[in-house]
């Protein structure tokens, strides 16, 4: 008990330490800078102005908000795509169900397969990319 009390005190301190006012005094040195700044071949204002560009008015987003590869696709590329990464899912989740009905898998862990934990990733992508069609079907694609 003395230890979880001590953790919680912890974590109390370390998130309350995370929204305290900090002070603003620095320390001025006379001394020279011992190094002199990178230079980018970007410019920070180029790079300001890109990301700016992503706000919209209205229902949808530009295709732009999907990235170099995905805003040349069509919507009915990715609405496949969709329901290829939704089938995967569903048919990882339908195997690792079969599995655990098993005798003895759920004790050992037996029907835990790594190939139907990484099917399961499927639903977000499927998701994902469902409203990459959406957007894209919006914008005439």
């Amino acid at each position: 008990m003395a230890k979880l009390s001590l953790v919680l005190l912890a974590a109390i301190v370390a998130i309350s330490a995370a929204f305290a006012p900090v002070s603003q005094t620095t320390v001025r040195s006379s001394a020279p800078v011992a190094f002199a700044p990178k230079s980018t071949p970007f410019s920070s204002s180029a790079l300001m102005a890109e990301a700016e560009d992503m706000t919209w008015e209205g229902e949808y987003p530009p295709s732009k908000v999907l990235g170099p590869i995905m805003s040349k696709m069509p919507s009915g590329v990715l609405g496949v795509i969709s329901l290829m990464f939704l089938s995967i899912c569903v048919y990882s989740c339908a195997q690792s169900a079969a599995l655990q009905q098993v005798p003895g898998a759920m004790n050992d862990g037996s029907w835990v397969k790594w190939y139907y934990v990484l099917g399961s990733f499927g639903g977000p992508l499927a998701w994902g990319t469902h409203v990459a069609s959406w957007i894209q079907r919006k914008n005439g694609m």
